[in-house]
Order: structure tokens, then C-alpha cells, then sequence
């Protein structure tokens, strides 16, 4: 995989940027999935220890908070909406919390964290919400099959991502508000499990979130940052997140993510651009293999991005790009 640095004019950069928001915009009133009605969720004490009675009740109450928005989207009229959620609440899944409204919030945790040694917490790009929640839990699934025992990947929808055809997903505007949200949900992963590494895994858009987050207060206790069909990281360079972590970055080569225009332009009504392409050598990150795969493909079960990016999460180096080991 060839990740090179290609100059862009910023003009292109902006041009490109507009004219997206331009046809987007009459869509942003729209109504969608954000529409869908849901209780406000019960105000749960924070965990004070990962211990397996605390988890499982933990993951009791949420369950309960998960049947209660069920039966609102099936009064609602939803019945998509109500058999995600009628899945969700399977006693065999485990939410360390949920919000129904606005589209949905959850983490949910593979394996068990009470014993976790190695965790991932895997943040998604656009258009990801509880109707299409079943793509952020496959790969958060393969993850953690290919991690293997002694190890956990929570899925952290956490925010109100962007949709991919619409003005946010150009800005970090997003980013801004759910970067000290996976701030917070990091320190208190820390203080449940002080001795596990831990390591942020950053899809599309939720690199920019991780980026974001790194960036301003600095998430404490990550081990690695791991960028993949990332379009910026809402920064110049690794030295611009504040971070301690090491941040890898892979690009596969067929990604159509390899297209979008990188750079920033600060307008009157809006930040516009995503930063730095993280790929190039001058952002300075560290590369790996990330296959030959599309802007979908990274966490697909035996694929080259999928066994680097577990390596990484388990502490050990993974193939680099170009074939450099």
C-alpha cells in the first residue's frame, strides 16, 4: 500500500467542501432516525469497580432502559427502530449505557471486562445510530474474536455522528461536542481497570473525534491511537493530538476516503476541513498494512487491517505499510 503525501490547493479543498454543503443542506431539516421518540434513560451511579456483580447489574439496568425505548418506537409506529432495540436487549448483550433519543447512544461491551487485560474502544464514523448499529457491533465483534481471551472492545457510539451526504461531516464541529464526552467515558474506563492497555480505535469520522479528544485535554491512559480510513484527525500532525499514545494510521487501497480533500479553511460561519491527511509522512504518524480493502472493510473477519489493528491493540507491531516490517 503506497500512503503518499499528494498536495492539494486549499481553493479545491473549500470548493469541494461547498459545494457538498450546498446540496446538502436542504436535507439537514429532514426528519430521520434522530426523530424517533424514546424515554429520557434512568440516571445510573457510576460504576465504582469492573467487578462481575457490578457489571452485571449494570448491564441489567440497561437492559431495562433498552425494552422501555423498544416499546416507545413500537407506539411510535417504528417497528424497525423496535426490533433493533428488541435485539439489543438480548440478555446475552452487555451495554455499560444507553440513550434511545436523538438517534441513540450506547457502549456496549465484547467480552468480559472484569478480567480484560487489552481493551479497544472502537469509535465510529458517520451515519452510524441504533438503525444501523449492526455494523459498528460486527466489527466490534471481530475485533474481539480476533483478540482473543483476556481482552475487551467496546463499542462506543457516544455522540451524534454526521451524516456522510450533509454539511457536518466537512466540519469538526461534531467532534468538538463528542470530544470530551469520549474524554470522560476513557477516565472512567481507566479508574475501573488501572492495569489494562487500553487503546482508541478510530473509524472515518471518528478519527476526527479521537483527534479532537487527544487534542485538548489529552486522553489520559491510552496506550495507542488507531486511525483508519481517516479523512483528518482535526490536526496538523501527531505532535498537534497531545498525546502520549502512539497513533498508527492505515489506509486501504481502495478506500474512496483516499479522494477527500485535506486542509482547513476557517470561514465567518464555520470551520471547514478536517486537518492534515494522516496518512502523509508529514503528519507523522506510524503506518500500517491496512489491506487492499473499501472504506467498510477494515474489521472484516480475516483481513489484513483487522489483524494489524488487534495487534496493536495487543501492545505487539503489526505489519507496516509498503511491505516495511
Amino acid at each position: 500500500m503506497s500512503l503518499r503525501s499528494r498536495s492539494r490547493r486549499p481553493g479545491r479543498a473549500l470548493i469541494a467542501s461547498l459545494v457538498v454543503a450546498s446540496v446538502a443542506l436542504p436535507l439537514a431539516g429532514a426528519s430521520g432516525p434522530s426523530a424517533v421518540p424514546a424515554p429520557v434513560p434512568p440516571a445510573l451511579a457510576p460504576l465504582k469497580a469492573a467487578t462481575p456483580a457490578a457489571l452485571t447489574e449494570r448491564y441489567a439496568d440497561n437492559r431495562d432502559g433498552i425494552r422501555a425505548a423498544e416499546h416507545t418506537a413500537a407506539g411510535h409506529g417504528d417497528l424497525r427502530r423496535a426490533a433493533a432495540l428488541r435485539a439489543m436487549a438480548s440478555p446475552a448483550r452487555q451495554f455499560l449505557s444507553f440513550d434511545g433519543r436523538d438517534g441513540g447512544r450506547t457502549a456496549e461491551v465484547f467480552g468480559d471486562l472484569s478480567t480484560a487485560e487489552r481493551i479497544a474502544v472502537l469509535v465510529p464514523g458517520s451515519d452510524t445510530g441504533l438503525d444501523t448499529y449492526g455494523r459498528l457491533r460486527a466489527g466490534a465483534a471481530a475485533l474481539h474474536d480476533e483478540l482473543g481471551a483476556r481482552s475487551a472492545v467496546i463499542a462506543w457510539l457516544g455522540y451524534r455522528t454526521p451524516h456522510t451526504i450533509g454539511p457536518d461531516v466537512l466540519t469538526p464541529g461534531r467532534a468538538e461536542d463528542a470530544a470530551p464526552l469520549l474524554r470522560s467515558f476513557v477516565a472512567e474506563l481507566a479508574a475501573l481497570r488501572p492495569g489494562a492497555r487500553t487503546s482508541l480505535v478510530c473509524h472515518s469520522y471518528g478519527s476526527v473525534v479521537c483527534g479532537r479528544a487527544a487534542a485538548g485535554d489529552g486522553v489520559a491512559g491510552v496506550a495507542a491511537i488507531v486511525l483508519y480510513g481517516s479523512p483528518g484527525a482535526g490536526a496538523d500532525d501527531v505532535a498537534a493530538l497531545n498525546t502520549t499514545a502512539t497513533v498508527w494510521v492505515g489506509r486501504a487501497t481502495a478506500d474512496w476516503i483516499d479522494e477527500v480533500p485535506h486542509g482547513h479553511v476557517r470561514l465567518p460561519f464555520a470551520d471547514v476541513g478536517l486537518g492534515a491527511d494522516p496518512v502523509s509522512p508529514e503528519f507523522g504518524a506510524r503506518p500500517f498494512d491496512a489491506g487492499d480493502g473499501g472504506h467498510s472493510d477494515y474489521l472484516e473477519p480475516g483481513s489484513v487491517p483487522l489483524r494489524n489493528i488487534a495487534l496493536i491493540v495487543a501492545g505487539r507491531l503489526p505489519s507496516e505499510a509498503d511491505g516495511n516490517a
